[in-house]
Parts: structure tokens; sequence; C-alpha cells
């Protein structure tokens, strides 16, 4: 791997004019340019044009691309704006647009470890320490939080058990969560009230977990969150902390080569926290917001939340912040065995599930959900929903053909969230009707070998057919999923975009060295465009960003490798030089 400490720039600054160049500086990144063009060149630019052109020069004026091509065609246009320029010598490395991470959780990842750090689970012991070091420092009574260690990503792939996380904390209440699904232990049950005798009366789904002989609930819950009485014992960030964590969590995006992301479930309060870092100057990436609904909930607060994101300021475009969707869920998840399939999911110690006709779990039956998905369409919002399941994918889908007769669904760009298990039905029709897609590889490489394990090669041929969706047509972009902590690789799921790259190119999960279908591997330049021009085109921005064309935003990174050309497998470990936003260096590795 070439190291970043290794490189060296060559800077020249020629005066075209009597005006000497003077850099100066913005709140939200070190403009090189101020009032002059920024010129790179003797290097490989990868424009993601419709062509994929190479160009070897670039030009940079203010917030946009002034010019990419040859060095003369690009010289020349420097020249004709009069202005001072600073020339960057290359040095051979090669540029990319900024990347787009379609799917992400900023706010909540940002303040993850406010409290205290939270050390990395690969086992139920790791597990049951965790929970040990929290009793210690907790008082008798306090609740004991895990958030998001999924089964599947444990060496025993099983929950902790009841008697386990008692042993564990006997004097404080524990709840264990895996998205929808939760375990608690004996305390927890108590103050929740939920014991032998206790139904779910609310007509909600959900399901409460029982031992066969007694009757006694195990402790694992089904998609009754809403029964966990759970009271955070940490402490929690204020206002400001949270502007101050989201910052950082922005500037680790910038790292690793993130200009642009979506956050795909934003509430009034995160809105707040963007429109902040906006006001001051502070936004190093620009970001999409996409308004979370229950659409579970009575119709009139369905109504009043569509309604809210319709005619909020920020629906106005605005290139750095642009409130333009609408997020709600339609099933439960892959990794806790409540995504809604087509097929029963089978018998499981895994996912502990013990009826052989059970599907997972869809939160809204057919009728209600094409009414939502209507009224969000003809509010001129992009609907999108968190879908996992084949089941669910095929729901959405035949939703969003429902609405076709009211509206120009191809237009309006109607949107899947995750869609990792998939048919060739459901294909067709969001080929046919410009439906779209973001999709996380890291899903694959993190989890694809217990699904394997699980459901068996043959029901896993259309789990992230990126190859077939490609080939009929859908624009599918990349994410990442990111919900927790900041770091590169430490982050849950990683937010790094080339470790995503690299698992479409190589369809390798993790603890395997077997491709999982590499039929349905992408090329070099189309995992490329999953995290650019496509992640643009979710926006509704492809006009403005995804490629390095003139006058498109100057939204643009350096890499210490040509990833179009490298081996394959150095294309994970791609490391950032420098990246770029509006014509401003918002990150530079250390020399």
């Amino acid at each position: 791997m070439t190291c970043a400490n290794c490189y060296l720039w060559v800077r020249t600054f020629v005066v075209l004019t009597f005006l000497s160049f003077l850099g100066s500086t913005s709140a939200y990144g070190e403009s090189a340019a101020g009032e002059s063009v920024v010129l790179l060149f003797n290097g490989k630019i990868v424009t993601v044009d419709s062509n994929f052109s190479i160009a070897e020069a670039m030009a940079v004026h203010g917030e946009k691309i002034l010019a990419v091509g040859s060095l003369a065609e690009v010289r020349k246009a420097c020249e004709e704006t009069g202005k001072p320029v600073e020339q960057i010598d290359l040095a051979g490395r090669t540029v990319l647009p900024g990347l787009i991470d379609t799917h992400a959780h900023p706010p909540g990842a940002s303040v993850f470890e406010f409290d205290h750090p939270v050390p990395q689970m690969d086992s139920i012991e790791d597990v049951l320490a965790y929970v040990r070091q929290r009793a210690a420092v907790l008082p008798e009574g306090s609740w004991i939080g895990i958030q998001q260690v999924f089964i599947t990503r444990l060496r025993e792939r099983r929950y902790p058990t009841r008697a386990e996380l008692d042993a564990a904390a006997p004097r404080h209440p524990v709840v264990f969560r895996t998205g929808p699904d939760a375990v608690l232990n004996s305390l927890a049950l108590q103050i929740c009230g939920i014991d032998r005798n206790f139904e779910i009366r609310d007509g909600l789904p959900g399901k409460i977990e029982r031992d066969p002989v007694t009757g006694e609930p195990t402790g694992v819950l089904r998609n009754c969150s809403r029964f966990i009485k759970y009271k955070p014992s940490e402490k929690s960030p204020d206002f400001e902390d949270r502007v101050t964590a989201l910052r950082q969590l922005l500037a680790g995006y910038n790292e690793v080569g993130i200009t642009s992301v979506v956050d795909r479930s934003v509430s009034e309060s995160s809105i707040k926290l963007y429109q902040t870092l906006l006001e001051r100057g502070q936004l190093t990436c620009r970001v999409f917001l996409t308004f979370y609904v229950n659409a579970q909930g009575p119709w009139e607060n369905i109504e009043e939340r569509v309604k809210f994101a319709r005619n909020h300021p920020l629906r106005q475009y605005n290139s750095w912040l642009w409130l333009r969707g609408i997020k709600f869920f339609l099933d439960g998840g892959m990794l806790t065995g409540s995504a809604y399939m087509k097929k029963p999911w089978g018998v499981s110690t895994i996912y502990s599930i013990d009826d052989p006709e059970y599907r997972g779990v869809l939160f809204v039956e057919p009728e209600p959900l094409a009414r939502l998905v209507r009224f969000i369409l003809e509010n001129d919002l992009q609907p999108t929903a968190h879908c996992v399941g084949d089941g669910a994918v095929e729901t959405l889908v035949q939703a969003y053909v429902q609405a076709a007769d009211a509206v120009p669904l191809r237009e309006k760009r109607p949107c899947l969230s995750h869609a990792n298990f998939m048919t060739p039905e459901a294909i067709e029709l969001m080929a046919k009707h410009g439906i779209v897609a973001d999709m996380q590889p890291i899903w694959l490489y993190l989890d694809g070998q217990t699904l394997r394990e699980h459901f068996g090669e043959e029901r896993l041929r259309y789990f992230q057919p990126y190859r077939t969706l490609f080939d009929k047509g859908v624009i599918v972009a990349g994410g990442s999923d990111h919900m927790q902590k900041i770091g590169r690789r430490r982050s849950i799921n990683s937010y790094d975009p080339f470790l995503g790259m690299w698992t479409a190119l190589r369809r390798i999960p993790k603890h395997s060295s077997t491709p999982l279908h590499p039929e349905e591997a992408l090329t070099r330049e189309e995992v490329i465009r999953l995290y650019t021009i496509n992640g643009a085109y979710l926006t509704f921005e492809e006009h403005i960003k995804g490629s390095l064309e003139p006058g498109k935003l100057a939204d643009f990174i350096i890499l210490d490798r040509d990833i179009l050309t490298c081996p394959v497998d150095e294309i994970a470990d791609t490391v950032v030089l420098e990246t770029w936003v509006g014509g401003k260096r918002v990150f530079r590795a250390n020399p």
C-alpha cells in the first residue's frame, strides 16, 4: 500500500495579474482559491461523466469547476478569467468526484460514545463483560442498555440469555437491543410488567418469546420496543455537545472522501443541529435530509408530519442542506430474523425462530401503504422505506406502481432503502417506473456468511444483486447505514466507502474466502458510479454534483492510489490525501 506520508506536493504560484495571491480561510474549510483559480495538473482526473472520461487537468474557480481536459485547454480557461492562478502538481495522483453516502444516521452516531467508550463486542462473553463493567459503576436499579450489537455478528450467533444477563447484573435492569428486537433480564421484564400472563393487545406486530414448558418469557421480545420502559443512565449531551459531535463526525466523513451524505431518518431536533452548522458556516458535507414518519401511527399524525416536511424552509433547494424526503419502516431486519420474506425464514436457533411458517414482520399492510406513498408523492417529497426482505421489497414496489396513475413516478424517483433481498419481478418494475434504491454493500461484507449458512446459496441469488440492477438500468447508490461511533473501521457500520467499493467488486463476506454469487459483482467504473453520480441522481442533484464537469460543484478528492488499476484487493485500503467541497479544502492528510 502506498503510504500517504510518502507523497510530496509540488506547488507553484503563478501570478497572471499584478495582484498577488493571498490564501484565505472560511469557517467550513481552507480556501486555497479565494479570488484566484486553482489549477490541478499532472494527474489522473476521473470525471465520471457519461463517457467516464479521464482528463489530465482541472480548474476550480470559486465553488465550481471551471474547466476539465488537457493541460493546454484548462490553462487557457484559467488565463481567460484574468484571475491569479494557484497551480497544484498532482504528481500522478488520482482525483475522483467527492463520494456520496446515501444512507447514514450522523446525529445519533456522533454522540453514541458521549458518556463513555463502548468496546467492540464479538462474543457473548464480551457482552457480559460490558454489562458487568457498567453494573460496577452504576447505582443499583439503573438501566444498562446495549444498542445494535447484532447477534449474527457474535461468535455464538445467539442472544445472551435472560439467565446470563441476570448473573452479570442481578440488581440492574438490562436491555440488549438489536434493531426492533431485544432481550431483557428478569429485573427489566419485571419493571416493564412482562410476565407469563402478559398479552399484546394493541393490535400492532410483536411477539413475546416464552419457555414452551413454563410459559415464562425467555427475555426475547420481537418488535416490542413500545413496551420497554428503558431510562438512560448515561449523561446526555446538550444541544451544543450535539452540534460539536456532529461537526466532528462530518470531519470524519471528509477523511474518507465523503463530501455528501443522506441522513435517512431526521427529526425536528436533528434538523436544528444541521441548521446550526449551516448558519455558522461549519458544514463540511452536503446533507440531504429524509424526515422520519411513523407509518403505524394515526393518519392525522402521518399527514401532519408530511406537511411539516413539505412546508419547512429547508424544502427550498440549498446545495448544502436540503429537506426533500420522507422515511418510514416497512419491515424488520435481516440480522434479527424479522425482515418480511416471500417464503418462510425457516426454523433457526440463530434467529430464535421456532415457527416453520414465520415470514418476518410487515409493519404496514398494502392498502394503507399505497395511501401513504401516494400522499407523500403528491406533496412533492421523495418517499423511501426501510425494506429488507424480498416480501417487503415487492410490497413497496407495488405500492409505488399503484401511484403511477396519479403522479409522474419516474420524475419523483421513489426510493427503497436497503432492499437486500430482491426478486427479478421487483427489479423489472423498478426499471420500468424509475424506482431507485439506496443500498449498503457493507451488509454483504459483515453478514453475508451468516446468511449463507442459514439460507443457502439459492435463496441468496438476488441478495444485493448489483449486476442485475445495473444491467436493467435501475439507479442504485451506495451507502453505509452508519449508526454508531466515529472512525473509519470502528464505526458500525463502517462508513469507509472504499470498503464498500471493494465489497461490491469482490462480494467476499467477512470470515469467508468464497464470493457470494460473484455473477452479481460490479466493475471498477461501476463501483465509482455507485458512490458518486448515482448518489447524486438519488438526491435529484446529478446536474450539479457527482461528476467532475465544468459548471458543477467543485467537490473532489485526491487519492494515494489509482483504484482503476491497482490490485483489486488494495482498493479497500485506499487513503484519501485531500478532500475539497465547494472549492475549499476541508481535509488534508498529515504529510
